[in-house]
């Protein structure tokens, strides 16, 4: 594969402000079902836990004519309580999902998107581009949560798909919700106006006290002990810093309109160090530099009973500002003058508004979301941002993307055996800052 030059960031950038939550000109005629003139809406939801499940209610939820048709997960007790939830909530009119459309196991995502018009994809974040790719080949209207990969293999597929859907005029919209957010969108609308001057630094975190811990269980085979408790292993999950963190890392990414060319850090197991977690960190600090030398400063951890912070702050050469999910924005000079505050108006739940806008234009016959790039190079800052971590090394954007580090087990089965097994003291393998190598 040609490597991925700093030019080619740098030519998406030109684009991407009409593109990432936004309107593209031009609307046109659909593909799919839909669009031939039923008035009916057919979905269906590749991974079946909570976000799955969550998603399946929102689009339900934005009032369409809307029918799901067909549901997978890699396992069938999962995904049959996920549809004994949407059938209770919402009903046999809409919930059209025989029981040979509720395929378990790890191929069943092929059969069940062929008679959707928008599939939505929310299975671990390491099936991605598998899930992905597969949606766009068969041409279908997409939401896909984030992260879109947990290495640079997954994200060049993700890239490579995305201007595929881009060429077939396929929406794609990411769960990185706060483009979908208007404190977020007004806020830095205001910054790319040029209200706080130039960016010159900024800091982004995701700090609070974990996640689930799920036990093994007796008969367990590796790969379901891994698959069950996918967020401690990198192959499925990326670490924290890509699940979590790379909501905040897209904003710094929005706000500079960039991304960025080296990362330098530390990070480590200090709280979080049993045989149960599996082979991540629970801290990252990550130095972020930009290509006009802004350095934005990372923070990601879980530690139980410590301070939580998820938010992001940016100062620039006129002032500075500050965001978080709660719908907060603000802006100020540095004399403690407020230049804007978000009002509280449209305060739609994000996580609703994308499936909102997603499908207004799914009935409107319009292309107008193509958010799979920034998506995709937003993760690989995240990915970045652990390259650096593990290593403890300064790696560049262009060593970590080209990385031919393939994180994914050579065979997807049951009896399989991933590429971290635990040693005879169950405790599994994890990065060692200065001895790693990453890429």
């Amino acid at each position: 594969m040609e490597p991925i030059k700093n030019n080619q960031r740098r030519d998406f950038l030109k684009t991407s402000a009409l593109i990432t939550g936004g309107a593209l000109l031009n609307p046109f005629s659909l593909p799919g079902a839909y669009a031939a003139g039923s008035d009916e809406i057919k979905i269906a939801v590749v991974g079946c836990g909570g976000r799955g499940t969550g998603a399946v209610f929102q689009a339900f939820e934005t009032g369409h004519n809307i029918k799901l048709v067909g549901m997978a997960d890699a396992f069938e007790d999962r995904l049959e309580q996920s549809y004994d939830r949407i059938l209770k909530r919402f009903g046999e009119d809409k919930v059209v999902v025989p029981k040979e459309k509720r395929i378990a196991g790890f191929d069943g995502y092929k059969e069940v998107m062929k008679d959707a018009d928008v599939v939505i994809l929310a299975a671990p974040p390491g099936f991605r581009p598998d899930h992905f790719e597969e949606a766009v080949r068969l041409k279908k209207q997409i939401f896909m949560e984030k992260p879109v990969a947990t290495d640079a293999v997954g994200i060049r597929r993700v890239l490579a798909a995305a201007e595929e859907a881009k060429k077939n005029k396929l929406n794609v919209v990411v769960g990185l919700q706060r483009h979908y957010q208007d404190s977020y969108v007004e806020t830095i609308k205001r910054i790319h106006d040029g209200q706080i001057g130039d960016i010159v630094g900024g800091q982004v975190f995701w700090n609070d006290g974990g996640v689930w811990v799920r036990e093994r269980q007796p008969g367990q085979t590796e790969m379901e002990y891994q698959m069950r408790n996918w967020y401690y292993f990198n192959w499925l999950c990326g670490d924290h810093i890509v699940e979590q963190h790379v909501h905040n890392l897209d904003v710094a990414n929005w706000v500079k309109k960039g991304y960025p060319v080296k990362a330098e850090g530390t990070g480590g197991r200090t709280v979080r160090r049993g045989k149960d977690h599996g082979e991540i960190f629970d801290h990252h600090v990550v130095l972020f530099t930009y290509e006009d030398g802004t350095v934005i400063h990372s923070e990601c951890r879980h530690f139980p009973g410590a301070a939580n912070r998820v938010d992001e702050s940016f100062q620039g050469t006129k002032g500075r500002t500050y965001m978080n999910a709660g719908h907060v924005g603000r802006i100020s000079d540095y004399k403690g003058n407020s230049l804007y505050e978000h009002n509280g108006e449209n305060n739609i739940n994000p996580y609703q508004k994308e499936h909102n806008e997603l499908f207004a234009a799914v009935v409107k016959g319009e292309y107008k979301f193509a958010d799979a790039e920034n998506a995709a190079k937003s993760t690989m800052t995240s990915i970045l941002g652990r390259f650096a971590t593990y290593s403890g090394k300064v790696v560049s954007w262009d060593e970590a993307i080209n990385s031919e580090i393939n994180l994914m087990p050579d065979v997807l089965a049951w009896d399989a055996i991933p590429k971290n097994t635990p040693n005879n003291e169950g405790f599994y393998a994890y990065a060692v800052p200065g001895q790693s190598k990453v890429v």
